[in-house]
């Protein structure tokens, strides 16, 4: 139902001026007339849900990666039926998201600039930090010298700052009575020098294509313009990368069933073997150390034709199932294996713990695969399937461990703790107890909310909430 919504831009009403009074294109069906096909993962579709600067729940940007012309490539598309595709805070860590993953998977950029610039009221959380707008200019500028291509269509407003990201990328097609380009658009021109202009003379497609030279191509309609950006991606020399087609074996189970095992509660002792029979190919694993350090399962197994290594939580992560798991990673990178994380964290308990020799231990050893984790040179990928909780969360390759990527089931909690190890029975001999009952209480349930799969989404900690049954495909 989120997705549903977030589907529909700034509503009905927003859509309707887009496309019948300024007549053009919503930012989704430009991308079906980008795309080779409808094989098109969306990234981080709830940003912005429920933000606290925002009554619509879209970032106002959507990105994504599909393909044109047989080449993978990282779409970033205003959508300017979301306050005029002005950038929020949160629409700006979204497209730096999908620069990241430009850069780091060496992906081919493409952009469809539609946007009145930085939203002013919030620019202090906007304009003068190292991850804020500007570094949106500094990292197209770093994909060139890295010579990951990068393309543009002026299909709309691009003001201000919106002005910037066409023309520094390597080729930039404008539509003709629909872009403009310019700094400031003609009510502040009339407001600093008294004089009226028009869009068409201040920053029109004929003055870019023919005075300016900011842009490349000339477009006389939407249409044309994606045609324009499909025969430059085929002149890029950017050849796409050889796909076999590898025949693989669905699960024997049904990639259904995940619905009913996902884990509501880290307590539940489901074995996580149930959930990999229904995501590897012909449910086979190749289990590594199988008798060692059971709370982590690893093993070798294919998605879909492509070998990976697989680490899962079983259980609390002791100290020979961190060492286990150290051992593993550091074979997946010496072999070049990418490797899946399924995190379904154990939380420790709130209480204090007495420090014994084997609660040091247990700390090395997650210290040790914590270091083999970060430093191992493979593609990651992490799917949380229930908890993910504390440091346990890094050891697993949590956000801040730059996972190429990270996705969460809609039954995900991410948290620090979980809210449930807290005592709500205040200590004996208490004098203020309904006081400390009280402030518990709501500590509790601000944790609780902050926990949930929505909420981290909403602030692009992922790429995205997934269904469980899609996980094979995305």
């Amino acid at each position: 139902e989120l997705l549903e919504t977030v589907s529909k831009g700034g509503g009905e009403n927003a859509i309707f001026r887009h496309t019948q009074r300024n007549k053009k294109l919503f930012v989704r069906e430009r991308l079906k007339l980008l795309l080779d096909d409808e094989s098109f993962l969306e990234l981080s579709p709830l940003a912005g849900l429920n933000m606290p600067y925002g009554d619509v729940p879209a970032a106002g940007c959507l990105t994504g990666i599909g393909k044109i012309c047989g080449v993978w490539c990282v779409f970033m598309a205003n959508d300017a039926t979301v306050k005029g595709g002005t950038i929020y805070p949160i629409g700006v860590k979204k497209q730096l998201r999908a620069q990241e993953i430009a850069m780091q998977n060496r992906l081919l950029s493409v952009y469809l600039v539609d946007s009145g610039g930085a939203f002013l009221p919030l620019q202090s959380e906007l304009f003068p930090d190292k991850s804020h707008g500007g570094r949106v200019f500094y990292n197209e500028a770093i994909m060139s010298a890295m010579r990951i291509p990068q393309v543009a269509v002026v299909c709309g407003s691009c003001v201000a700052g919106g002005a910037y990201v066409p023309t520094m990328a390597e080729e930039t097609v404008i539509i003709d009575k629909i872009g403009t380009l310019f700094l400031a658009g003609p009510p502040l021109v009339k407001a600093a020098t008294g004089e009226f202009v028009s869009p068409e003379d201040l920053g029109g497609a004929k003055l870019h294509s023919e005075v300016s030279g900011c842009s490349d191509h000339f477009a006389s309609s939407e249409k044309e313009a994606y045609e324009c950006i499909r025969n430059v991606i085929s002149t890029l020399n950017y050849d796409p990368l050889p796909e076999e087609v590898i025949e693989h074996d669905s699960p024997l189970y049904s990639s259904d069933e995940l619905l009913g095992l996902a884990p509501q509660d880290y307590r539940c002792t489901l074995p996580v073997k149930l959930i990999l029979s229904r995501l590897t190919d012909g449910s086979r694993f190749q289990e590594f150390k199988a008798n060692y350090g059971t709370t982590l399962v690893t093993g070798f197994g294919h998605m879909e034709g492509h070998l990976v290594g697989i680490v899962a939580n079983n259980g609390e992560l002791s100290h020979d199932a961190s060492l286990k798991g150290s051992h593993f990673v550091q074979l997946c990178s010496q072999r070049s294996i990418p490797i899946l994380f399924l995190q379904n964290t154990a939380p420790h308990t709130a209480e204090p713990t007495s420090i014994s020799q084997a609660h040091s231990n247990r700390l090395k050893a997650q210290a040790s695969m914590m270091a083999a984790v970060a430093c191992a040179a493979v593609p990651k990928i992490t799917i949380v399937i229930g908890g993910c909780y504390g440091s346990e969360s890094y050891v697993m390759c949590g956000r801040s461990f730059s996972p190429n990527f990270l996705f969460l089931w809609p039954n995900a909690r991410v948290a620090l703790v979980d809210s449930r190890h807290f005592s709500t029975v205040p200590q004996a001999g208490d004098n203020d107890c309904t006081g400390d009952e009280s402030e518990l209480k709501h500590l509790k349930e601000k944790l609780e909310e902050e926990s949930s799969a929505f909420y981290s989404s909403a602030r692009l900690w992922d790429d995205g909430v997934i269904l469980p049954q899609n996980t094979r495909k995305v």
